[in-house]
């Protein structure tokens, strides 16, 4: 695989995700009471900007990975071991939290609304990134 379709497969696998969550978050604020609303934008503002924070470093340092394979290289070279293992212990989290009963839905509107647009912001920096070494 040419090393540059590897940024737009971790777009892909940032962004699937990101889609998912944005729209299951948006679905639980609306089930909310609206008395409640502007406790919960809080939140999902702090949750936004340490996601922000997170997501910022580990694709610059995957995009930076990325740069340095040689042109033609395996799928699975899109991360490192420890982002693979990183991946499969969020996606498991997020599916044992979906299972768990008594999560409140306000958690998972703020919690998910923050998190989705994270992913989806991330997985447009790998489609920026992927023609050029930048620096956003």
């Amino acid at each position: 695989m040419n090393r540059k379709h590897l940024y737009v497969v971790a777009a892909v696998i940032w962004g699937i995700p990101g889609i998912i969550i944005t729209s299951k978050g948006i679905g639980a604020y609306g089930m909310q009471p609206s008395d409640r609303l502007w406790w919960l934008l809080l939140i999902t503002a702090a949750v936004l900007a340490a996601f922000y924070l997170m997501f910022r470093r580990i694709v610059d340092r995957y995009c930076d990975r990325i740069a340095a394979l040689p042109e033609n290289v395996k799928i699975w070279q899109t991360f490192p071991t420890r982002g693979w293992i990183l991946l499969v212990f969020m996606m498991g989290l997020g599916i044992a939290l979906k299972h768990i009963p008594g999560v409140p839905s306000a958690f998972t509107a703020s919690f998910y609304t923050g998190l989705g647009p994270m992913l989806l912001l991330s997985a447009g920096r790998y489609l920026l990134k992927s023609g050029r070494n930048v620096t956003l």
